[in-house]
C-alpha cells in the first residue's frame, strides 16, 4: 500500500506508473461480520451501537471482473446506510449479499462472511477489467453508488429501474470505507479538481440523491419560483437540497432542530427557517395518534415565511414522524417526494388531503448515472459545495458512524482511508480560492 500511496502523492506519476504497480494481496477495510448479525437482538434502534459491530479488518483484494475497476481509496464518508448496515436494520445486509451471490459465478465473490461497507469514495484508479475504455490507471475519480447489471430492458430508460439495481457498499460488497474498493466502471466520475480527497468524497451519495429527488424529472422536477420544504436542512441530504433549491431559483423553507443548524442554513443563503424544536412542533400525540392541529400550526408558520403561499414540493426523508404533516402542508397539485424513512418506514397520512387536493407522492431512490454525473458536474463547477463538517480516520469509523446514528453531526462526516492527512489532492487552487468560504462552511460551524 505504501507504493500506491507514494505514487498518488508524487506530482509526476503517469498512468503507466500506476499500471506497473504491484497490487497488494490484502488491504484494510471496515466490515461487519455475518456471525454477529444478531448481536443487537432485543435492543431498540437507539440502543444499537455501531462501535460494537464495525471492525477494521485486513481482507483479500477481490478478483477484478469485466467492466470493473479497482480504486485506491484516499477518502470516503459515512452515510445513513452505513448506520443501517452497522445495526443490522431493517435487515442484515448479508441477505443482500447472499441474493446477489446467486446471480452469476462472478457475483459469488460478494457472498462472504464479512461485508466491506461504504457507498462513497474519492481516489485513484489502479486497474480496469476487460471492456473498460473510458478510464485508465492513475485517473483521479469519485464514485457514485449505483450498481446495475442492465441485462433487462427495464433499466434502459432509467437505470434505477433495472431489476438488478443495487447500492454499492450496502447491497454489494467491497465498498468505499476501505483502502481499496471494487466498483463498476460506470460508477466512476471525474474528481472535482478544486477539492481535497475528503471533500470530494463527501457529496457523492447524498448530492446525487438530492438531485434526482428534487431537480430531475424522475423526482419533483423543481422549477424557478417553487417553495420547497426541506426537512433536516442542515443534514447530509438536506444541506444539498437546500443548495440545489437556492441555485435553481426556488425558495427553500428549511426545517432544523437547533439554533446552530439554523445558522448553517442562513450561511448557505436560506432565509425561511423553522426550528421545529424551538417552536415546539409535536406531530404525534402518542405512538399511535397524530395531531392535525400541529399540521395546521406548521402550515400557518410556513405561509408566514412565504408571503401566504403553501409549498410546491416537500423534500421528505424522515418518514413516519413527519409524513402526515408533509402531505397536509403541500399545496394543491404539489408533490411530496420521499427517499428514505429514518424515523420509521410505516408512513401515515390523511388521504383526504392528498386525493381531494390532487397531490402526488413520488418515491425517489438514489440516482441514475446521468443524474449522478450532472450532480457531480455542479460540484466541479463550484455551483454546489461539499458539506463536510468533520473527518475521522479509518480506525475511528465506529465513532464516526455512532455520531451519524445519534445525529450528533452537521452535514457530512468524512473518513480518511489512504490519505495520511486532510487537505491533499487539490489540483485547481484558483477555483478553490473563489469558493473557500463555502467549502469550509460546515467545518466552521
Amino acid at each position: 500500500m505504501n507504493q500506491i500511496l507514494d505514487a498518488i502523492l508524487a506530482p509526476d506519476s503517469t498512468s503507466a506508473d500506476f499500471a506497473a504497480l504491484p497490487l497488494p494481496s490484502s488491504y484494510r477495510a471496515v466490515t461487519v461480520h455475518k456471525d454477529e448479525a444478531e448481536m443487537f437482538d432485543g435492543l431498540t434502534t437507539r440502543e444499537k451501537d455501531p462501535r460494537k459491530s464495525l471492525h477494521l479488518d485486513e481482507v483479500p483484494v477481490p478478483e477484478l471482473g469485466p467492466g470493473e475497476a479497482l480504486v485506491a481509496v484516499m477518502a470516503s464518508s459515512v452515510n445513513y446506510n452505513s448506520v443501517w448496515t452497522s445495526i443490522f436494520e431493517p435487515v442484515s445486509t448479508f441477505n443482500f449479499l447472499e441474493r446477489y451471490g446467486k446471480l452469476s459465478p462472478l457475483t459469488q465473490r460478494h457472498d462472504l462472511p464479512y461485508h466491506v461497507i461504504g457507498s462513497d469514495l474519492a481516489g485513484v484508479v489502479l486497474r480496469t477489467g476487460p471492456g473498460v475504455n473510458a478510464w485508465r490507471p492513475g485517473d483521479e475519480v469519485v464514485a457514485h453508488c449505483l450498481s446495475v447489471e442492465l441485462e433487462s430492458s427495464d433499466g434502459h430508460n432509467d437505470t434505477m429501474l433495472d431489476p438488478e439495481q443495487r447500492i454499492w457498499g450496502f447491497e454489494t460488497n467491497f465498498g468505499g470505507l476501505a483502502e481499496i474498493a471494487l466498483v463498476k466502471s460506470n460508477q466512476l466520475m471525474p474528481k472535482p479538481g478544486h477539492l481535497s480527497w475528503e471533500e470530494a468524497a463527501a457529496p457523492g451519495l447524498v448530492n446525487s440523491t438530492a438531485y434526482r429527488q428534487l431537480v430531475s424529472r424522475n423526482g419533483a422536477g423543481m422549477k424557478q419560483g417553487d417553495n420547497v420544504l426541506v426537512w433536516g436542512a442542515s443534514g447530509g441530504l438536506g444541506s444539498y437540497a437546500t443548495q440545489l433549491a437556492l441555485a435553481g431559483g426556488a425558495t427553500p423553507i428549511c426545517v432544523v432542530s437547533s439554533d446552530q443548524k439554523a445558522d448553517i442554513c442562513r450561511a448557505m443563503g436560506a432565509e425561511a427557517i423553522i426550528d421545529r424544536n424551538g417552536e415546539g412542533y409535536r406531530f404525534w400525540k402518542d405512538e399511535h395518534t397524530q395531531d392535525p392541529r400541529e399540521w395546521k400550526r406548521f402550515g400557518k408558520r410556513i405561509r408566514e415565511l412565504t408571503g401566504g403561499e403553501d409549498v410546491d414540493i416537500v423534500f421528505e426523508h424522515p418518514g413516519r414522524e413527519t409524513f402526515g404533516a408533509s402531505v397536509y402542508v403541500t399545496r394543491k397539485g404539489g408533490t411530496i417526494v420521499t427517499c428514505a424513512s429514518t424515523s420509521g418506514y410505516t408512513h401515515e397520512y390523511d388521504n383526504r388531503y392528498l386525493w381531494m387536493s390532487l397531490k402526488k407522492i413520488v418515491g425517489s431512490h438514489f440516482a441514475n448515472y446521468r443524474e449522478a454525473w450532472e450532480a457531480n458536474r455542479l460540484i466541479a463547477k463550484g455551483k454546489i459545495h461539499p458539506t463536510l463538517s468533520k473527518t475521522y480516520r479509518l480506525d475511528e469509523i465506529g465513532q464516526a458512524t455512532y455520531d451519524v446514528h445519534r445525529n450528533l453531526h452537521q452535514g457530512k462526516v468524512g473518513v480518511l482511508a489512504l490519505a495520511p492527512e486532510e487537505g491533499l489532492g487539490v489540483r485547481n487552487e484558483e477555483l478553490r480560492a473563489q469558493h473557500i468560504d463555502a467549502i469550509n462552511r460546515f467545518r466552521d460551524a
